[in-house]
């Protein structure tokens, strides 16, 4: 089925589930209703005949009526779940038709230097990040900006990409995944505030006396108030015992809050991740990267959806501190804080080495996913193959992913070995700076592990480094030209230390005069070809591309050109062949009003 339909037949489906949940929430709210006319109806009945009966009637009601209400609430969050999923759908319909602008743009992980990141738009509106990302937690989002900043090794990229086939088949569960964390972001902050806690010293349960005084504290002090209630002990006494116990109660409850206010206020959290972990753990999966991963969470004596339940139910009685009504007599008469304390200490004891993995699984599983869903979405893109001989790279059809289909222009590229480099000349606006970006951000999908957009693809695994745009920067007085030899010295640095790095640089020594520009270019490009390396560089100096005289195995020329009709332009943003012959910038200024 093509994703268009299924999209498109899933929203029809789930809308109807939602008014099917919708239909029963209203009849939940009558029955309700009608328990409580029943409940006064059965006292005005029954009360004449004793109050014995009145009692039992109340009581099965109230049953009935609790009962109802349980019901309703699950009812409830599934009408929220369906919602969800039901904007999802239509999200990636969005997607499809090429608007993505809505999905998160990632731009908070945006390094303010790197080798590539700013030249091919991997973060910001308009983005590879806001095109391709699916994630519900900050920390799947930081993982899937990390894959994307820093290229994998074979053996990791071949592990993905079988994880990703393997989950692009199982879109209604990447959408359940996906509508769990969409109830409540799982911050790294909420990771951070376990962890401090997991690397606190033993609590209460470093003294033995309290795993015994948890149990001898409320059972002297329930007896003391038994025997008052029987007339054996009277009130000063039983005053006297409460006293007592509430200054207990107030000095464990000091003690306490600190390790409250590092679990506060992350049940929500704690219970998306269960139900997050719990659908990971029912996965059918055969890759081994995901079962690899699904082991991590299913250990042999627990399930981590069950250790976070539990810990979610903990810190929620934890929380009746907030409500001092609630809590101060369950603290007098239980030693509620002490009970809840010792039961966290026991968590952790149990799960300390296990509990912060079970974030980093959970983000791998969350990454995965979003690139199942760009393979789902585009089942015409193509798993590259790599070749460990460094270098080669060819392509067939290759496309930028963030231009629409209707617009895209593909292109194909070769590249046998190191030391080939492709000189690309033409006309302004023909297509050489986007050639260079589409080849680019590919090799970055790539190296993620994802599907590329195009026909076919084979390359060396390698390391993209970029000169394409260069600005000023005021704050630290740096001028444009400067700004980019800084990125020149970092390729011939990377060159010169024999790294695997595949160069793309558009326009080189542009902020300098046209003498200074060609005598630069020509030495760059002779360093680099003695270096053995390999890249693309695109230039309007088609001087440069006499250089394949003198280089005939080393120099690849190519060109973007634009054809003129009736004084006017045609680009047809095809790599072709040669050194380009026809320039445009005459007919462009004279379109401004220069006169030539």
């Amino acid at each position: 089925m093509l994703p268009q339909n299924f999209y498109e037949n899933k929203i029809t489906d789930l809308q109807k589930q939602l008014q099917q949940l919708l239909q029963k929430k209203s009849l939940f709210g009558w029955l309700r209703f009608a328990v409580v006319v029943v409940l006064v109806a059965a006292i005005y009945i029954l009360l004449p005949s004793g109050l014995l009966y009145v009692a039992a009637a109340a009581i099965i009601l109230m049953i009935f009526f609790t009962r109802l209400l349980l019901i309703d609430l699950r009812n409830k969050a599934n009408i929220e779940k369906t919602r969800y999923l039901i904007n999802i759908n239509k999200d990636e319909l969005k997607a499809l038709a090429h608007d993505y602008y809505h999905f998160e743009d990632g731009l908070a992980h945006s390094p303010k230097e790197h080798l590539y990141s700013n030249d091919l738009d991997i973060f910001g509106r308009a983005s590879l990040f806001q095109y391709i990302n699916r994630t519900a937690s900050e920390m799947g989002s930081a993982l899937l900006a990390d894959w994307l900043l820093h290229p994998a090794d074979t053996a990791i990229l071949q592990q993905r990409q079988t994880a990703i086939k393997e989950l692009a088949i199982e879109t209604e569960w990447r959408q359940q995944l996906q509508a769990l964390g969409k109830q409540k972001k799982i911050q790294t902050a909420t990771q951070q505030r376990l962890q401090n806690w997991l690397n606190e010293p033993k609590g209460f349960s470093s003294a033995k006396y309290w795993a015994w005084l948890r149990f001898v504290l409320p059972g002297i002090l329930l007896t003391i108030l038994a025997l008052n209630i029987a007339g054996i002990v009277p009130y000063q006494i039983r005053n006297m015992a409460l006293l007592v116990f509430a200054i207990i109660a107030y000095f464990i409850a000091k003690k306490v809050a600190p390790i409250h206010q590092y679990l506060s206020k992350i049940v929500s959290e704690l219970e998306v991740m269960a139900g997050s972990i719990e659908l990971i753990e029912k996965l059918h999966c055969t890759t081994e990267l995901l079962t690899g991963m699904q082991k991590q969470f299913l250990q042999k004596n627990y399930a981590s959806s069950s250790a976070l339940k539990e810990l979610k139910g903990i810190v929620e009685k934890l929380d009746l501190r907030l409500n001092p009504v609630v809590f101060i007599p369950l603290d007098v008469l239980l030693q509620w804080d002490l009970q809840q304390v010792l039961a966290l200490d026991k968590w952790k004891k149990k799960y300390h080495q296990h509990a912060l993995q079970w974030f980093n699984m959970l983000a791998q599983f969350e990454a995965l996913s979003s690139l199942a869903t760009l393979s789902f979405n585009h089942p015409e893109w193509y798993f590259p193959v790599f070749k460990e001989s460094h270098f080669f790279m060819q392509g067939k059809q290759i496309g930028h992913p963030l231009i629409n289909v209707s617009k895209r222009v593909n292109n194909d590229i070769l590249i046998n070995e190191s030391g080939e480099i492709m000189l690309i000349t033409g006309s302004n606006m023909a297509g050489k700076s986007t050639y260079l970006r589409s080849i680019g951000i590919n090799v970055v999908l790539a190296m993620a592990g994802a599907p590329v957009c195009a026909e076919s693809f084979t390359l060396s695994p390698v390391q993209i480094i970029s000169s394409m745009r260069i600005s000023d920067n005021l704050e630290e007085s740096t001028s444009t030209f400067y700004a980019e030899l800084k990125k020149l010295k970092t390729v011939i640095d990377l060159v010169n230390e024999g790294a695997k790095v595949f160069i793309l640089l558009d326009e080189i020594l542009r902020g300098t005069n046209s003498l200074d520009r060609h005598t630069g270019s020509v030495a760059l490009l002779k360093q680099l070809i003695k270096k053995h390396a390999a890249g693309i560089i695109a230039t309007h100096d088609v001087e440069l591309a006499q250089l394949k005289e003198t280089f005939p195995r080393n120099i690849l020329n190519y060109h973007f050109d634009a054809q003129v009709s009736n004084n006017e332009l045609y680009f047809d943003y095809k790599l072709k062949t040669g050194v380009c012959e026809s320039l445009n910038a005459s007919i462009l200024m004279k379109k401004i009003g220069i006169e030539l």
